[in-house]
């Protein structure tokens, strides 16, 4: 039989639970709108509260999320996957929970009839029932919650998220959660009941309890150790990510609201607080090691890789990505989309040549790329037209299907770079290629190749039943209603890959575009050399049977 107040009485509505802020909402509309002298309304401020609790949660996860400010300061190494995500998608339950009891406490209550906007004495007040009661309460009843009745039933659920972050500390049952609301209420209505309350007060002192405990949860250490050497009566006052993250890796220590005093007095502190503290916010590295694959992203607005003027600073910033992975120790960096772009460097050559002596393998990925395209294209196709022919990937997938004595219709201008890739091929295979320059040359041809971007105009000429393949960024649009459309080329990923919890682009959990996949083939493969430039015909067959032999699978 499920425990009383072990699940949420809204947990199968979904997105609907918000509509238990409505009656919130129509009083807020009503004295708006029909009270000509409205009074103190306090469902207004309750909703006001709600969306900062949101945003404080939100904010503090965005940051553990900044890689490029984070790395160096996590307190664990592995990520959030999507197990975790999906268990804690309705982390904010607890918000509405507190709202609703607000709502009930405010109407029925005489105490919170009008309140001043502010009061000095009022924060002081609150910080010292906080201390005196708040912080000796909620430890006595987080032991409590680990007596084995208790921690089955009700605290093992927070405690089931193998990474902490800022949201698990709102996934927990509902009965920790009235609990929390019942403590968090005592400073305010003890500061109200002595006449020091205020509006202001209460905004603070919910807003930072929030924030203190998004800091216990978060995956990142923030807190310098040099403030905890220079000041050693700090680790009493204020506990670390590091501090808490422990309580949930060794559950019997650290059991504090947010003063490590009171587990000083309880003789609960784990022994290697500090120590690990020390370590972790003294670090000037970031270990990979074990890592299967690290994401690597340069921040650049899509549009700014069409501009000529930003051409040096996005290769800059790529330069330095490629040698901050180069000192970490990273094995291979996978160049991702526009980062490169023949135009831009070359497909990474101008970056390998400009340091020779890099330890970290760059990779394009676009071997693998062009073997998914390749693989999609059915075997009695005879005949196919190609934009984009003379890039690296059209060159490569055009090489591929003329020695399959598939025609290729290589739509290009450039007579001489057409005549350079016709000559890589046996005299007897070369008629297979054929120089188009208008669109409709291909107007009885029903497989497309888009590796340019081409507008709904130029589509026109495709004749009906027309299959779009593509390799294009951004994707063409979807404009013919009697034409089927490809996307980008991907790849899905072992199905034993572990600690994966983002998408990419477009692509649903566990698929990744194919250079993505090509980085991490790259790897696992132990490939020694960098995979830059022009694609090695050679190895298109090669590194789709060794991406097909570490699990991954065609889309």
């Amino acid at each position: 039989m499920v425990a009383i107040l072990s699940s949420w009485p809204w947990e199968n509505l979904g997105n609907l639970k918000y509509l238990l802020y409505g009656p919130l909402i129509a009083e807020v509309l009503y004295s708006r709108i029909y009270v000509d002298t409205p009074k103190f309304d306090w469902c207004e401020h309750i909703l006001i509260l709600c969306a900062l609790r949101g945003a404080v949660y939100t904010l503090w996860c965005s940051y553990n999320n900044m890689h490029f400010l984070t790395r160096k300061y996590r307190i664990v190494q592995q990520t959030v996957d999507f197990k975790q995500i999906d268990s804690e998608w309705n982390w904010d339950n607890f918000i509405i929970l507190h709202a609703l009891m607000a709502f009930m406490a405010c109407y029925t209550s005489p105490l919170f009839a009008t309140l001043p906007l502010w009061n000095s004495k009022g924060y002081l007040f609150a910080l010292l029932l906080h201390i005196a009661i708040v912080e000796p309460l909620y430890y006595w009843v987080h032991r409590h919650l680990h007596t084995d009745y208790f921690f089955t039933k009700y605290h093992s659920v927070h405690h089931s998220s193998l990474v902490q972050q800022p949201q698990t500390g709102g996934h927990a049952t509902p009965l920790e959660h009235i609990i929390m609301g019942l403590i968090m209420g005592i400073p305010i209505v003890g500061t109200c009941l002595i006449g020091f309350g205020s509006l202001r007060m209460i905004y603070a002192y919910v807003l930072m309890f929030d924030f203190l405990r998004c800091l216990g949860h978060s995956y990142t250490e923030v807190v310098p150790s040099l403030i905890v050497t220079t000041l050693p009566f700090l680790k009493y006052l204020l506990y670390t990510p590091t501090y808490h993250n422990l309580h949930h890796r060794e559950m019997n220590t650290n059991f504090c609201l947010f003063m490590p005093l009171f587990d000083a007095l309880g003789d609960t502190v784990n022994k290697k607080s500090w120590e690990l503290h020390k370590k972790i916010s003294s670090v000037t590295g970031y270990n990979l090691k074990g890592r299967l694959h690290q994401s690597w992203c340069v921040p650049r607005y899509g549009f700014q890789y069409f501009l000529p003027f930003a051409k040096n600073g996005i290769n800059y910033h790529i330069e330095d990505a490629i040698l901050s992975a180069d000192r970490l120790g990273v094995k291979v960096i996978s160049l991702a989309a526009l980062n490169k772009n023949e135009s831009l460097n070359g497909g990474g050559t101008l970056l390998v040549e400009k340091h020779p002596n890099l330890r970290v393998r760059v990779t394009h990925g676009n071997t693998l790329t062009a073997a998914v395209i390749l693989n999609e294209i059915p075997k009695e196709v005879n005949e196919v037209f190609l934009t984009g022919a003379t890039s690296k990937l059209g060159r490569a997938i055009a090489l591929c299907l003329c020695r399959r004595r598939v025609r290729v219709l290589m739509m290009t201008q450039s007579a001489g770079r057409f005549h350079s890739i016709q000559m890589e091929v046996s005299e007897e295979l070369r008629d297979f290629l054929v120089q188009v320059t208008k669109f409709q040359a291909a107007q009885n041809c029903k497989t497309w190749i888009v590796g340019k971007w081409i507008t709904p105009g130029q589509q026109r000429w495709a004749p009906p039943g027309t299959h779009f393949n593509q390799f294009v960024v951004p994707s063409i649009l979807e404009f013919r209603g009697d034409c089927t459309y490809g996307k980008l080329a991907a790849m899905k990923l072992p199905e034993d890959i572990q600690g994966l919890g983002t998408c990419e682009y477009t692509m649903p959990r566990g698929v990744v575009h194919a250079c993505h996949a090509g980085g991490v083939v790259h790897l696992l493969e132990g490939y020694t050399h960098h995979e830059v430039g022009s694609i090695d015909v050679e190895m298109i067959d090669v590194v789709w049977n060794a991406a097909l032999k570490h699990g991954f699978k065609p889309v």
